[in-house]
């Protein structure tokens, strides 16, 4: 199995900036993308952006310009960078890894416990 913690979340002013750490421990074999979602109350998860393990990214049109993933696959680890934040963008932000473990034969979707973002004054 694959374990995603993630950490960094937090309440901050609009304008201001946090970092979303998010690392993969457990049997891995090989991760293939990772990414980070939002779900904010009453509304349907949604992604936010998406790296592939060779470095190709893929963001939401909401946060394009604002926000950076970035992935450290040597520690299984990838970040999101998120600046010129804005209430809009308060929410529960999860880490996602499609991974292949050791004991598995195909890749599976893991999901982290969530962290709080809450972008307010």
């Amino acid at each position: 199995q694959v374990q995603l913690v993630e950490s960094g979340g937090g309440l901050v002013q609009p304008g201001g900036s946090l970092r979303l750490s998010c690392a993969a421990s457990g049997s891995i074999f090989s991760i293939n993308a990772m990414g980070w979602y939002r779900q904010a109350p009453g509304k349907q998860r949604e992604l936010v952006a998406a790296i592939t393990s060779g470095g190709s990214t893929n963001y939401a049109d909401s946060v394009k310009g604002r926000f950076t993933i970035s992935r450290d696959n040597a520690k299984n680890t990838v970040y999101l960078q998120m600046n010129s934040l804005k209430p809009e963008d308060t929410a529960v932000y999860f880490c996602n890894a499609i991974a292949l473990t050791y004991s598995d034969r195909y890749e599976d979707d893991y999901w982290g416990q969530g962290t709080q973002v809450t972008v307010s004054s």
